[in-house]
């Protein structure tokens, strides 16, 4: 095969370090694009970013020239540098130590798109915790418990 084709969707999921309650107007709008151009910067199409209060969902295309880890190290510290520039009130910002990654079928790349957009509605009734147990439960991630939350 002379030529490498790739299409690989994946959705990153990640929180605030101890899931502090951080990411609020104004700064949210600017955040998830500043995520975005990031992934931009990595050959990563972003598609949809969003989230909560106290955590990030990014639903991207992996370059094939990117490891997922490197994709998620990049966005993270860039990220968490910038935001510290963006108030006093974020000098003490930290992204969490672990992530999610988990495929996505592209048949349901819009079920994942109006799931992030819906972040605020869905977190009116369930934790972040609770969302990624149910995460972990239809990805067959093995896990422990009191690894996932430090």
């Amino acid at each position: 095969m002379g030529q490498s084709l790739v299409k690989n969707y994946l959705h990153i999921v990640f929180s605030t370090k101890y899931r502090q309650e951080l990411i609020h107007e104004p700064v949210e709008k600017e955040l998830y694009a500043y995520l975005g151009s990031v992934c931009n910067t990595m050959e990563c199409q972003p598609i949809k970013i969003g989230g909560y209060t106290d955590h990030i969902h990014i639903l991207c295309m992996l370059s094939k020239k990117v490891a997922l880890m490197n994709l998620v190290e990049k966005v993270k510290s860039h990220s968490s540098k910038w935001i510290k520039t963006m108030g006093e009130e974020y000098k003490n910002f930290y992204w969490q130590d672990g992530y999610g990654g988990f495929s996505v079928n592209p048949a349901e790349v819009d079920v994942v798109i109006n799931y992030i957009a819906g972040q605020k509605e869905h977190h009116s009734k369930k934790s972040f915790q609770t969302e990624y147990r149910a995460f972990l439960k239809k990805y067959k991630v093995e896990y422990d418990e009191k690894y996932v939350w430090d």
